[in-house]
């Protein structure tokens, strides 16, 4: 069990006056909060259901967390310890773009800070009644974001999904899912994994997008008529290149999470053959962990991985929290300590969380 200690000599008085009390002739009652320091934290973090897809910017001794949760845009949750997370409102909506884009499903925002701007790439319903990504930028992290040049791949008759942007030696990628909403490969429906370059600006792709990840290992769920590969989150450690990825569908209590490896961004990626690297441990109460990115903690020492998980394990859905587990690289593989329910250790550089406890 993990050690609590608990102040002396603070004690904070709070009058608490329900809403049917209020304005009778009845005495208020109090509730005493006792704050206690903490060393610990448990998942799911934040406290934070219906959403799916976090994201987490780390940024000016801040985390922002963005995720999908809600039909006009994206909120946004901020945390100085990735722990303990407070929602700060809408960083996105399709109200305060300027030409009103987006006609329902925001999906899987990410933002990046590159040229001075923070830029958020995500998917909507376009005008033509496909999934589409598209990117908008800021000068906040909490935004207002707006949208910035044109939806990609606008034309056609695909829909797009999972945006995410890569940013390595002076070079810009966007990594996104062909959906299997309209992706059909001899009569299966089959959602598959992209790159293509961008320009400096992030505005425009640069030459032939290329298929790079397709539903190809047997906890893919590759024997159906739907197959997923999405949610693609690519980082590099020393010199290689590793693109996490979710399998199978994300209601379904096998959702999981793989990795590929290359030498560079464009390919080829080679499919770990140990995947997937998360999943299910119904004991626990954990089903579908997925659509994951990694982030680092306070301190740099430490990566963690960001990751969702069913909100009710015996209910999955689209109702969905927020995780953090350690990430560690074994002989050139990244592997989860997780997942986990249990007390944790805080992220290296969070000396302590306060939390309180009630007292009448």
């Amino acid at each position: 069990m993990p050690k609590i200690i608990f102040l002396t000599g603070f004690v904070l008085m709070v009058e608490l006056c329900s809403f049917y009390s209020c304005g009778q002739n009845v005495s208020n009652q109090k509730l005493t909060l006792i704050p206690d320091t903490c060393y610990t934290y448990t998942n799911p973090v934040g406290g934070i259901t219906n959403i799916g897809d976090p994201y987490v910017l780390q940024y000016g001794g801040k985390y922002y967390m963005y995720a999908t949760s809600s039909q006009i845009g994206f909120k946004v949750w901020e945390s100085s310890n990735l722990v303990d997370w407070e929602e700060k409102g809408f960083a996105l909506t399709k109200f305060n773009n300027g030409d009103q884009w987006g006609q329902g499903n925001f999906w899987a925002p990410e933002v990046k800070y590159h040229n001075g701007k923070f830029y958020m790439v995500y998917s909507a319903i376009g005008d033509n009644g496909k999934m589409k990504v598209r990117i908008a930028k800021s000068d906040s992290p909490l935004g207002p974001f707006i949208d910035w040049g044109q939806p990609f791949f606008n034309e056609d008759s695909y829909s797009y999904i999972d945006g995410d942007v890569f940013l390595d030696k002076n070079k810009s990628y966007l990594f996104f899912v062909r959906d299997c909403s309209t992706n059909i490969i001899n009569g299966n429906h089959v959602s598959q994994i992209c790159v293509v370059e961008l320009n400096n600006d992030l505005s425009k792709t640069v030459g032939t997008p290329e298929t790079i990840l397709s539903p190809d290992q047997k906890w893919e769920n590759i024997n159906q008529n739907w197959m997923w590969n999405e949610g693609p989150f690519v980082m590099k450690y020393k010199q290689e290149y590793y693109l996490l990825y979710s399998g199978n569908c994300y209601t379904d209590p096998n959702y999981s999470i793989g990795v590929a490896t290359a030498h560079s961004p464009m390919g080829p990626w080679t499919k770990y053959s140990g995947n997937p690297i998360l999943k299910k441990n119904l004991p626990l109460g954990v089903s579908g962990p997925g659509h994951c990115m990694v982030t680092m903690s306070p301190d740099s020492s430490e990566y963690f991985i960001v990751y969702h998980t069913h909100t009710d394990f015996n209910h999955p859905s689209g109702n969905r929290n927020m995780c953090i587990d350690r990430l560690v690289f074994q002989n050139g593989i990244p592997h989860v300590v997780g997942p986990t329910r249990s007390p944790q250790p805080l992220p290296s550089g969070v000396k302590y969380r306060i939390i309180y406890s009630e007292k009448e």
